[in-house]
């Protein structure tokens, strides 16, 4: 699910919650806890989520290509997770988000083992219903859902428009998009969803990934520049974005001018 080292620990805990709660339909305890662990034995494996619910250990896996011998890795995570909490029900999921169709195994029934796991395919749940739902942490798994052969720049910018809706701040919006994000490396998603940011049209205010302040106070001093015909101000507004690491782009669409221009202004 992307590299858990760059994930912070209580991000993960909340997207345990929001696929537990809206795909799975688990209830989630009160002192839910995650697992920070590597399971390790043999070879290093790391599971994707893994998290102490109540009395129950609850590991889900998402999954977005066929592995031959998913049934025998998900054995192996089985199999160390009970080794450290044997007192506890295990309770596994895998969760396929792949275009091809899922015929893995869920099942290993042999000499005297029978072991079986959840498999769930993403494919089967269409992204419309959680595409209109009023809570926010719904909207963000229509990312891993199936498309139904829209287009999908169309239903990512439709994501970004409904989190933008339903936050109550900015900073629960940057909670959101973060997630989003990170679910979109799962669909290979990830530049429809960098496109998708930059082509917002909404308030300023609300835009993620810029900082509020310092755009709030160089927009006012293009705004002042502009209508006193001050070229040279929105010159240095050019050079002050670009100095805080946007790009072209990013500056051509806040400035309302052509991304040539914003080039001309940085020779």
């Amino acid at each position: 699910m992307g590299d858990k080292d760059i994930i912070s620990k209580e991000l993960l805990k909340e997207m345990a919650k929001d696929i537990s709660r809206h795909i799975l339909k688990i209830e989630i305890a009160d002192d839910m806890e995650l697992i920070d662990k590597e399971f390790t034995r043999i070879e290093k494996r790391d599971a994707d989520l893994v998290y102490k619910n109540g009395d129950e250990i609850v590991h889900i896996e998402i999954q977005n290509n066929h592995h031959p011998k998913m049934h025998l890795r998900m054995l192996r995570y089985y199999d160390d997770i009970l080794f450290q909490y044997e007192e506890y029900a295990v309770k596994q999921y895998m969760l396929y988000v792949g275009k091809e169709k899922c015929y893995m195994k869920s099942e290993i029934v042999r000499d005297e083992i029978n072991y079986r796991y959840a498999m769930i395919d993403i494919r089967d749940i269409p992204c419309e219903s959680f595409l209109q739902s009023d809570d926010p942490s719904a909207v963000v798994l229509a990312i891993l859902c199936d498309f139904e052969g829209r287009d999908k720049q169309e239903v990512v910018n439709t994501i970004l428009k409904r989190l933008i809706e339903l936050s109550d701040s900015e900073v629960s919006f940057r909670n959101y998009l973060e997630k989003v994000e990170v679910f979109s490396t799962n669909r290979e998603l990830e530049k429809y969803v960098d496109k998708g940011e930059a082509m917002l049209t909404v308030d300023i205010e609300k835009l993620p990934s810029f900082t509020r302040g310092l755009e709030k106070g160089i927009q006012e001093g293009i705004k002042e520049g502009i209508e006193k015909g001050k070229r040279e101000t929105l010159k240095l507004s050019v050079k002050a974005f670009h100095s805080v690491g946007y790009d072209a782009k990013k500056i051509a669409v806040l400035l309302y001018i052509g991304e040539d221009e914003v080039l001309e202004f940085l020779k």
